[in-house]
């Protein structure tokens, strides 16, 4: 299976994006250590072009969902909770206790939290809406300072059409 890496131009913030030939398998704000780059092709690739578009309009405020074709690999539990963080409204969060409830495991609140931060494909499965009980901003794998930023912009532009 081929395998193509792109860095975004068009973010606020500098993302690398890896599909496969079925769809994204990452989108990071945390650079990939070089020797791990040339294990992909920078040729032409449409998901991660769509990637690319849909992450611009998501930081226009013009796009509250997206339809990307996700790769994902993960333990059948960390594929649940990431499905379940696709469905966090846009601008609004949810508690880790709370995606526990709603993944059929109440007291699995610091195995989501373990599934957020393994969460390959930031922003798109939107584990920066999920915080501590109390609202605070606890633990991203893009640091807090990111998380802030992206919970931010979602609040601000929410009642926006």
């Amino acid at each position: 299976m081929n395998l193509y890496i792109r860095h975004t131009k068009d973010t606020p913030f500098p993302m690398t994006l890896v599909a496969d030939d079925e769809g994204l398998v990452a989108a990071s704000a945390n650079p990939f250590p070089q020797a791990y780059q040339t294990a992909y092709s920078s040729g032409k690739n449409y998901i991660l072009d769509m990637a690319e578009h849909q992450l611009k309009e998501y930081f226009c405020a013009s796009r509250r969902t997206f339809s990307i074709p996700l790769s994902l690999r993960g333990s059948p539990f960390r594929l649940t909770v990431w499905r379940r963080l696709i469905e966090i409204p846009y601008g609004e969060t949810a508690s880790y206790s709370e995606v526990a409830r709603a993944v059929g495991n109440p007291a699995a609140a610091r195995a989501v939290g373990m599934a957020c931060n393994a969460n390959p494909v930031m922003i798109i499965i939107p584990c920066h809406r999920v915080v501590g009980k109390n609202g605070s901003l606890t633990g991203y794998a893009g640091g807090i300072k990111l998380k802030e930023f992206l919970l931010k912009l979602e609040s601000s532009t929410k009642s926006k059409p």
